[in-house]
């Protein structure tokens, strides 16, 4: 196919909308399909199996989560780990990074282990699975047809945008979640094929699954004019629930990813925690659930299933209707958040977007309910809350504004709910993002020293920290010198400045070949009792050990700097370093080289360098400390870190962990004097390990 479009070479249009409709129809169909297995695994475990087991009783409620996690964990641990978690950070990194190549054996992996994960309750999304499904179609097409990265990466968006039209029959949504969320950007040439993938997948979700939306909502009104300010209020109150989900669900993968187990069994474990919540809260709320809920007859498990586990659909339905009572609400919002992150945060498969709309769902309900009781005469009512909420929930964690309105206003279809959507959603967006700057999404790549601004890895730069790169023992000169002996300073040291430093220690100046230039005479000489203080700059530009180098980089370009003096954030007059062009470049080559070990293609190392691995040992000293706390010296650096299969970019305060394997650049090449630092760093505290690492040039 490749050969036959190279000798054609068609227009771009038509090619690409052809194969904008291939992604959007197998996207739809592979929807459908994905939708149908989780019913299948639901039916399997809590109708067949407790037909034949039926003295378990609700104690299935404990099983059933377990047995998918048991499927899960082995595709995860052995298949693909691109399916662990919601699946989205890795379509992210895939289009900023790779040029959009997924491997398509991640398409069997995360429908596999999504459909066993949410089938058997796990508390998950399926439109994650669906997106990530969608978005590795379109990139297999694209590179068996050997296209462009652009291409490829347009290809999918397209996959991307027709998983979410396929789930919420939301077409427009769709689009916008591509463009928010998977892009960041979208020229007008590719967002013809976007929408074309986007509508074939609804069109297809809709033949198979029906035309009505993922929810029914009743239309609702505003009360006035003033109850504005309530939809204010609820927008701060989803702000804090969007960043606590975010904090806590990296908290538990924290916790999980640390915890010495196997991985392919930690998806059980959480699912064990899970099926005990599960099977014990409807006894501790009597009267606010349903009766199938608490009865032991195995032929009611499948009407009774605790409203946190799967997607929670027809919760939200009901939280929507105003059916579902304030003290419920509120258990319920606590409950998906601990079951959410149980099921993620254990490494188990499945989506963050439906946990997001059932705790905004909580959420704005038990919010109006609340104020509904106060003003009844004010306030809408419940329903239009719970709608508002989820919008406002789902923006505070994603940081997706367009793409929870227009997914709220296509399942409404009244543009009147257009107005307190937009209020919530702005508060809920600008307090989280003051809140926690990272998204549910970005966090996972940031901590792995990835940082994306619109859909593009931001920046190499800012995987150095200023400390790997720093001359920590510049040449300085005291206020006091006359300035007539700097011009020898400047050819003896090959400098064009240095930091002035006071009779205590503590930065005081900076002076450059510029302030001695202005303070010649027109005959070109210095007056005999000028001193350096009497020409130095106050006003000094600083840079702080453990900040990217790329944000001092955007300090000193606006001013033309050539050096920036490096001090303490707690004492701005303790001179730690300097920071001058030539240490920006070897910050640039550091850069190179990591990212290159990250994206598993390194293009060389810098010349007269040299490299090798370590694997750190479990009674290591240096288990458990940051990168910063070794006291790397400047012969040696940390270029990589591989854990648990994934690459790590290692920034200053990345914490190392037993069995991390360790890569280590030596800067002049000496391999010997490498393999000797780690062996002192592994058997001596930090810093015993770096006054040895400094005393090896005097021995030799």
């Amino acid at each position: 196919m490749a050969r036959w479009l190279d000798r054609l070479q068609p227009s771009r249009t038509p090619v690409m909308f052809t194969l904008s409709f291939l992604v959007g129809l197998g996207t739809g169909l592979g929807a459908v399909f994905f939708i149908r297995l989780i019913e299948w695994v639901t039916h399997l475990l809590y109708a067949v199996l407790p037909g034949m087991l039926p003295d378990l009783g609700r104690g299935w409620y404990i099983v059933g989560p377990v047995l998918g996690a048991l499927v899960a964990g082995p595709i995860i641990a052995y298949v693909a780990h691109e399916a662990k978690g919601h699946g989205v950070p890795e379509v992210m990194e895939a289009i900023a990074l790779r040029g959009g190549r997924i491997r398509p054996v991640v398409v069997v992996a995360k429908v596999g282990a999504s459909a066993a994960c949410i089938g058997s309750g796990g508390s998950a999304g399926r439109e994650g699975p669906i997106v990530q499904v969608g978005a590795a179609l379109g990139s297999t097409i694209g590179q068996w047809l050997r296209f462009s990265e652009s291409r490829i990466r347009n290809l999918v968006a397209c996959g991307a945008a027709a998983g979410i039209a396929a789930t919420f029959n939301a077409p427009i949504a769709g689009v916008l979640f591509a463009l928010e969320i998977i892009l960041g950007e979208l020229s007008l040439e590719d967002l013809a094929s976007v929408i074309f993938s986007a509508v074939t997948a609804a069109t297809v979700s809709w033949a198979f699954l029906g035309e009505r939306p993922a929810f029914s909502v009743p239309s609702y009104v505003l009360a006035g004019p003033w109850e504005i300010i309530a939809y204010f209020g609820l927008g701060l109150i989803a702000a804090l629930v969007g960043v606590a989900f975010i904090k806590t669900l990296y908290a538990m993968e924290d916790l999980f990813d640390n915890w010495r187990f196997p991985d392919a069994l930690k998806p059980a474990a959480g699912a064990v925690i899970m099926g005990v919540v599960g099977f014990g809260y409807p006894y501790l709320l009597r009267g606010s659930v349903p009766t199938e809920q608490l009865s032991l007859n195995a032929r009611d498990l499948l009407a009774g299933m605790p409203q946190i586990y799967g997607s929670g659909y027809p919760s939200i339905q009901a939280a929507l209707l105003g059916e579902v009572s304030v003290w419920l609400l509120v258990t319920l919002l606590v409950l998906k958040l601990v079951a959410t992150i149980l099921t993620l945060g254990s490494g188990n498969s499945g989506g963050v977007f439906a946990p997001s709309l059932f705790m905004g769902a909580m959420t704005g309900g038990a919010f109006g309910w609340l104020l509904h009781s106060l003003v009844p005469q004010w306030i809408s009512g419940p329903g239009a809350y719970a709608t508002v909420g989820m919008a406002a929930v789902f923006a505070a964690a994603a940081r997706a504004p367009l793409t929870a309105v227009m997914i709220v206003f296509e399942m409404t279809d009244d543009y009147r709910i257009l107005l307190p959507l937009l209020a919530s959603v702005v508060v809920s967006m600008v307090l989280a993002e003051h809140l926690h700057h990272e998204s549910i999404y970005t966090l996972k790549l940031a901590r792995r020293g990835i940082h994306l601004f619109r859909g593009r890895d931001v920046d190499i730069m800012s995987t150095v920290r200023v400390e790997e790169v720093m001359d920590r023992k510049p040449v300085t000169v005291s206020p006091d010198l006359p300035v007539q002996a700097l011009p020898g300073l400047f050819l003896q040291t090959n400098s064009h400045g240095f930091p002035v430093v006071d009779e205590k220690g503590e930065l005081w100046g900076i002076v450059s070949i510029t302030d001695y230039r202005n303070a010649l005479r027109p005959d070109g000489s210095i007056p005999p009792d000028l001193k350096v203080r009497d020409i130095a700059t106050r006003d000094v530009v600083v840079a702080y050990p453990d900040e990217p180098v790329r944000a001092v980089l955007q300090r000193m370009a606006p001013r033309d700097l050539s050096r920036v003096p490096v001090v303490a954030r707690d004492n701005p007059r303790k001179l730690l370093g300097l920071v001058r062009r030539n240490e920006i470049v070897r910050a640039y080559d550091l850069g190179m080289v990591r990212r290159g070990f990250a994206l598993g293609h390194l293009p060389g190392m810098p010349k007269g360098t040299a490299e090798a691995q370590f694997p750190i040992p479990p009674d290591a000293p240096i288990v458990g400390k940051t990168l910063a706390e070794l006291h790397i010296p400047e012969a040696f650096l940390i270029i990589h870190i591989h854990r648990d299969g994934e690459s790590i970019v290692p920034h200053g305060d990345t914490v190392l962990q037993a069995g991390d394997v360790v890569t280590l650049l030596a800067r002049d090449g000496d391999v010997e004097a490498l393999n000797r630092f780690w062996q002192q760093l592994i058997s001596a505290s930090p810093p015993q390990a770096e006054r040895q690492a400094e005393e090896k040039p005097a021995k030799g």
